[in-house]
C-alpha cells in the first residue's frame, strides 16, 4: 500500500483522476444537444413492460372529436343578438339604433354588445342619439321581456304584442324587482287596466312591499298576496288610514275598490269605506274603529342629532331586546343611588347594554324603575301611522297596572310587545310587564330632500 506522503504516490494520483474529468465534461458537451422525448424513471423493471430501467410517466391521450368535426376544447358564449344582427359590422348596427331599425326589444341587445366592446353610455348616445337613461330602460326592459316568455312565468305569448309600442320599455322597466312569476300577473294586470308608468310602478312596489306587512298592518290577512289587485288594493287601503282628512281616505277606498280581486277584500275596504263615510257625515262611529289609527295618550318624541350633548341633564338606561322577553326586563339593573352633584350613578348589577337620553320629566321621575325596550321596527307599535324604523321604548317596570288609557309593555309568545290598555282590559289582563312612559324616534336628517328611490 502507497502512502500519501510518498512522493510517487503524489505525483501519480493526479494524473490518475484527471482523464475521468474530462470525459465527463465532454459527455455533457454532448449530451446538452440532445431534446429529450421522455422521461426517464430510475429504478429496477416492472411490469408495464420495455426495459427495466426505461419506465415513462403515464401519459393520458387528447380528448378526440367525433368522426367528420373538429375537436373545439372552447365553446364561446352564445351571441346576445339576434340571429339577423350577428353579421352586421360595427358601422351598421350603429345606423340600426340611430335609425331604430325594428322593434325596441330587437335592437336593445345591440347597446349591451357595445358596452362589452368597450363603448360607454355617453359614447353611445354620442353615435346613436340614445340617452344613457333610455339605454339603460331598454335593456333593463329587454331582459324583462325575456323573463317573460319563460316557462317560469307561463305569461301568455300572444299578450306580449302590447308592450311592442313605444312606451313598452317604460311599462316593463317598472317590473325589474319582481321576480318572473309577478312580473307575468304584474303585466296582465296591467294590459287589462291599461295602466301608465306610473300605475306600474305603483302595482310593483305594492307587490314586492305586501309580504312585509304580515303582522304589522290591520286586515293584512284578508288580502291575498299573489294578486296583483288584491296587492294595489291594500296599499291603497293602508293609505287610507293615514290620511288626515276624511276625503281623502274615502278617494283612497274608492280606488282601492276599483282593483279589489278577492271578495274578502272587497269586504274588508267596503267596511272601512262605510266607517269613513259616517265619520264624514257626522254620525257617531265606534271609538273601536278608530282606536289604531289615533296615538295613544303617551310621548313620541323625535330626537334631534346633538340633543343629548347639549341636554342639561342626562339619564343612562338598561336596555333589552323585544327578544329577550319579560325576565331579562325585570332582571335589567335599577339605580339604588346618584350623585347629584359629582353625576355618579350606582346600579344594584352589571349589564351589557345601556341608553343615554335627556333627562325627560317622566323619565326621570321612574329613573330607578326606568328600562329601555328596543324595537326593530317601529310599525309593531299599536297605530296605523307608525313608520318603519327602529324605536326606543321606556317604560316604568314600577306601574303593572293596567289602566284603559295606558301603554304597556307584555311579553307575547316569548317577544315583548307594546299594547294599549283599553285591548288588554278586553282580554281580561290586569297587570302587564311595565307601563310605556315615552317612544323615542331615531335623528332624521331633514336637509337630505333627495330620496334613495330618486336617485335610481
Amino acid at each position: 500500500m502507497l502512502s500519501l506522503s510518498h512522493p510517487a504516490a503524489a505525483s501519480a494520483a493526479p494524473r490518475h483522476h484527471r482523464a475521468p474529468r474530462r470525459a465527463a465534461a465532454s459527455f455533457r458537451r454532448r449530451a446538452s444537444h440532445i431534446a429529450a422525448s421522455a422521461i426517464l424513471l430510475p429504478g429496477g423493471g416492472g411490469s408495464t413492460g420495455g426495459r427495466g430501467g426505461d419506465r415513462k410517466l403515464p401519459f393520458t391521450p387528447p380528448p378526440m372529436a367525433p368522426p367528420g368535426q373538429l375537436y373545439r376544447p372552447y365553446h364561446p358564449p352564445p351571441s346576445p343578438l339576434p340571429a339577423n344582427y350577428r353579421t352586421l359590422d360595427l358601422t351598421q348596427r350603429l345606423e340600426v339604433l340611430r335609425d331604430r331599425m325594428g322593434q325596441w326589444h330587437e335592437y336593445a341587445p345591440l347597446i349591451s354588445a357595445l358596452s362589452r366592446d368597450g363603448f360607454t353610455p355617453s359614447s353611445i348616445e354620442e353615435a346613436t342619439g340614445i340617452s344613457g337613461v333610455e339605454q339603460n330602460c331598454l335593456v333593463v326592459a329587454s331582459q324583462v321581456r325575456d323573463s317573460l316568455i319563460s316557462e317560469t312565468a307561463a305569461f301568455p305569448p300572444d299578450l306580449l304584442a302590447y308592450f311592442d309600442s313605444y312606451s313598452g320599455p317604460e311599462l316593463l322597466y317598472e317590473l325589474r324587482f319582481l321576480n318572473a312569476r309577478q312580473r307575468a300577473d304584474a303585466a296582465k294586470h296591467a294590459i287589462d287596466y291599461r295602466l301608465e308608468p306610473k300605475g306600474v310602478r305603483e302595482l310593483a312596489r305594492s307587490m314586492k312591499d305586501f309580504p312585509r306587512r304580515r303582522g304589522v298592518d290591520d286586515g293584512w290577512g284578508e288580502f291575498d298576496g299573489a294578486s296583483p289587485g288584491d296587492c294595489l288594493a291594500f296599499a291603497r287601503f293602508r293609505q287610507s288610514r293615514e290620511a288626515i282628512n276624511v276625503e281623502d281616505r274615502i278617494a283612497e277606498l274608492e280606488r282601492a275598490l276599483q282593483v279589489v280581486a278577492t271578495d274578502p277584500a272587497r269586504a274588508r275596504v267596503e267596511l272601512e269605506m262605510e266607517r269613513a263615510r259616517k265619520k264624514a257625515a257626522g254620525e257617531e262611529v265606534e271609538e273601536d274603529d278608530d282606536d289604531a289609527v289615533a296615538r295613544p295618550a303617551v310621548n313620541v318624541v323625535r330626537l334631534q342629532y346633538g340633543e343629548v350633548a347639549e341636554a342639561t341633564t342626562v339619564l343612562l338606561l338598561p336596555v333589552v331586546r323585544e327578544t329577550d322577553g319579560v325576565a331579562a326586563m325585570e332582571s335589567a339593573p335599577r339605580r339604588t343611588k346618584t350623585d347629584v352633584d359629582l353625576g355618579i350613578v350606582e346600579v344594584d348589577k352589571a349589564w351589557a347594554r345601556w341608553a343615554v337620553v335627556p333627562g325627560w320629566g317622566p323619565v326621570a321621575a321612574a329613573a330607578e324603575e326606568a328600562v329601555v325596550v328596543e324595537l326593530a321596527d317601529g310599525r309593531r307599535l299599536p297605530w296605523r301611522t307608525a313608520e318603519e324604523e327602529p324605536v326606543l321604548v321606556i317604560a316604568n317596570r314600577g306601574q303593572k297596572e293596567v289602566a284603559e288609557q295606558g301603554l304597556y309593555v307584555l311579553e307575547k309568545e316569548g317577544r315583548l310587545v307594546v299594547e294599549r290598555g283599553k285591548k288588554l282590559a278586553e282580554q281580561g289582563i290586569t297587570t302587564a310587564a311595565a307601563e310605556v312612559l315615552i317612544v323615542v324616534r331615531p335623528p332624521r336628517d331633514e336637509d337630505d330632500m333627495i330620496s334613495d328611490e330618486e336617485w335610481d
